[in-house]
C-alpha cells in the first residue's frame, strides 16, 4: 500500500509538473496573440443609438435615478471639448462630464502615456515601490502650497474623503467631523453621511459623529449683506457649535473649498481665511475637499489658495487624471504625515497607487501645466462673466450667474421677488422643458432651479460662446413661465 502510494505520488507529480508545462505554453501563446492592440468589432463599432441604450438599460445600473426614468445619451467618442452620437451628431460638453474633464478629451499625451504605462507595468500590490508612484509624488510635493508632501492613493473623491476622516479621526484621537448641509462630498456610507444635501436622507443613518453647520450661503437663510458680513457672521455662529460640540471631541471640519453641484459657491472674502484661524484655536483638524475645485478649475491650481491658506487635508480626484482613468488622492501636511510614521495607519486599498493610474496623472498634470490652462482659465473666466452678465440683462428668469474661473451656475427665478422657479428639491415643467431643449446641443448638468457651467479648461472662446448662444435661446422658455 506504501509502495502504491509511492508510485501514485510520481505519477501526480509528473502530471502536476506536465500540466504546468502545458499551462505555461498556452499563456505564452496567449500573449503573444495579444501582445498587439486589438481593435473593437466591426458590430461594437457600428451599434446603434437605439441598440446601445437598451443594452445599457437592460444589463447596467444607473445612479441617481429609478431605472425606467433614465433616458441615457448614446456616445461613441469625444474629441477636444465635444461628446459625439453614434450618428455623427456632436453636444458641446459645457460641463466637463462631472466637473472632471478638465484638460478635454482625447489628449494623445495622455493616452500614450496610459499606454506605456500598461506596457511596462500594468499592475502591482501597493505594498511596493514602483517608478510612476515615485514621480508622481514628488510631482504633487512639489505642486501643493506648504508642507503638503506626502499622498495616500485611492480611486476615487470619495475615497479620498472615506481617508482623510480616518487619518484625521486617527491623528486626532477625537471622533466629530463638521461639515456643512450645502455639501457633497460622495455616495459611499460615510461620506454620504458627510453629505448635506437631500441625496443623503435614504442613505441615513449612515456613519455616526457628524456634525452639520449651515455654509455662509445658506439656501434662504441669510448671514448678512455685504462679504465680510456674511463670513463674520457664520464664522461666529460656528464657533458656538464648536462650543456646544466640545472642541475636545471634533477631529476635522471638512469643507468643499467652493461649493460644487449645491451652488458653485465661492466662499466670501475672509471665510477661509478666518475658518482656518478657528479650527486651529480648538485644535481641530481642516480638510479642504477640492474633488472639483482643484487642478485649475478656479484658475489656482488649488482654490484654497485664493485665500493663501494651508489645510491640514486636502481631498482631490477628477481632475487629478482629468477622468482619462480614476484616481484620487489625500495630501497630508507633514506633522500629520510624521505621526504616522510610528503609528500604524489603519486603511488600505487595493488598488491604492495604481500604476496605470497614476500614469494618467503624471501626464494629465504635465498638460495642465505645460499647456498653461490654469493661466488660461482666469482669462476665460472674463468671458464666461460677461457672457453670464449678458443673460441676466437679457432674461427676467435669470436671477443670478456666477462663476469662479471656469466654474459657473446659473440660477433660475420665477418672479422678480427672486423666489426660485423650483422649490428645495424639487422640480418645475419649464426648468423641465429648458433642460431638454439645451440637451440637443450642449451637455451640462441641472437639478432644481439650477445648471452649472463647467467646461474643459481648454475651451476657446468662440466655443464658449457657442454654448453660451444655447443656453440664450433655452431661457425664452423659462421667461415664458416668469410671473413677473
Amino acid at each position: 500500500m506504501a509502495l502504491a502510494r509511492v508510485a501514485f505520488g510520481k505519477v501526480r507529480a509528473q502530471s502536476v509538473r506536465s500540466m504546468a508545462s502545458a499551462t505555461t505554453v498556452r499563456l505564452a501563446q496567449r500573449a503573444l496573440s495579444t501582445s498587439a492592440p486589438r481593435l473593437s468589432t466591426g458590430e461594437d463599432k457600428t451599434m446603434s443609438s437605439e441598440e446601445m441604450v437598451q443594452l445599457c438599460k437592460d444589463h447596467t445600473m444607473y445612479t441617481w435615478s429609478a431605472q425606467a426614468a433614465v433616458n441615457p445619451i448614446p456616445i461613441s467618442h469625444c474629441d477636444g471639448v465635444y461628446m459625439y452620437r453614434p450618428d455623427g451628431t456632436r453636444l458641446l460638453d459645457m460641463n466637463s462630464q462631472l466637473m472632471c474633464s478638465n484638460i478635454g478629451h482625447n489628449n494623445q499625451r495622455v493616452i500614450k502615456a496610459i499606454q506605456d504605462q500598461a506596457a511596462e507595468l500594468a499592475y502591482v500590490s501597493p505594498m511596493t515601490a514602483t517608478r510612476i508612484r515615485a514621480k508622481v509624488g514628488k510631482k504633487l510635493a512639489d505642486l501643493m502650497p506648504g508642507d503638503i508632501d506626502k499622498f495616500l492613493f485611492c480611486l476615487s473623491g470619495a475615497e479620498a474623503n472615506e481617508n482623510a476622516i480616518k487619518l484625521a479621526r486617527q491623528y486626532t484621537g477625537k471622533s466629530k467631523i463638521l461639515t456643512r448641509h450645502r455639501a457633497f462630498h460622495g455616495a459611499t456610507n460615510a461620506t454620504m453621511t458627510l453629505t448635506g444635501d437631500p441625496r443623503r436622507w435614504s442613505n441615513e443613518p449612515g456613519m455616526p459623529g457628524v456634525v452639520r453647520v449651515m455654509d455662509p450661503y445658506p439656501y434662504n437663510y441669510s448671514f448678512g449683506t455685504t462679504e465680510e458680513e456674511i463670513a463674520q457672521n457664520n464664522l461666529r455662529y460656528v464657533e458656538e457649535v464648536i462650543m456646544y460640540e466640545g472642541p475636545g471631541t471634533i477631529a476635522a471640519m471638512l469643507v468643499e473649498t467652493v461649493t460644487g453641484t449645491n451652488g458653485v459657491l465661492a466662499p466670501p472674502k475672509g471665510y477661509l481665511e478666518g475658518l482656518r484661524e478657528l479650527t486651529e484655536k480648538n485644535g481641530i483638524l481642516l480638510i479642504c475637499d477640492e474633488v472639483m475645485a482643484g487642478f485649475g478649475r478656479t484658475g489656482k491650481f488649488m482654490a484654497f489658495e485664493h485665500a493663501n491658506i494651508v489645510p491640514d487635508l486636502v481631498t482631490m480626484a477628477k481632475g487629478l487624471t482629468s477622468a482619462y482613468l480614476p484616481l484620487g488622492a489625500v495630501g497630508m501636511r507633514k506633522d500629520i504625515a510624521d505621526y504616522f510614521d510610528n503609528n500604524v495607519f489603519w486603511g488600505g486599498l487595493t488598488y491604492n497607487s495604481h500604476p496605470v493610474c497614476l500614469a494618467a496623472a503624471d501626464a494629465a498634470i504635465d498638460v495642465l501645466m505645460e499647456d498653461k490652462l490654469i493661466e488660461r482659465t482666469q482669462q476665460m473666466e472674463l468671458v464666461m462673466r460677461s457672457e453670464l452678465d449678458a443673460l441676466k440683462a437679457k432674461h427676467p428668469s435669470v436671477k443670478e450667474g456666477r462663476c469662479i474661473g471656469l466654474f459657473g451656475m446659473v440660477d433660475v427665478q420665477r418672479n422678480s421677488k427672486g423666489d426660485l422657479i423650483a422649490p428645495y428639491n424639487g422640480s418645475h415643467p419649464a426648468m423641465l422643458e429648458m433642460v431638454k431643449e439645451l440637451s440637443k446641443s450642449i451637455y451640462t448638468f441641472a437639478r432644481w432651479s439650477h445648471f452649472t457651467l463647467c467646461p474643459p479648461l481648454i475651451i476657446s472662446e468662440d466655443e464658449l460662446r457657442e454654448g453660451f448662444g444655447v443656453i440664450d435661446r433655452a431661457l425664452d422658455i423659462t421667461d415664458a413661465a416668469f410671473e413677473g
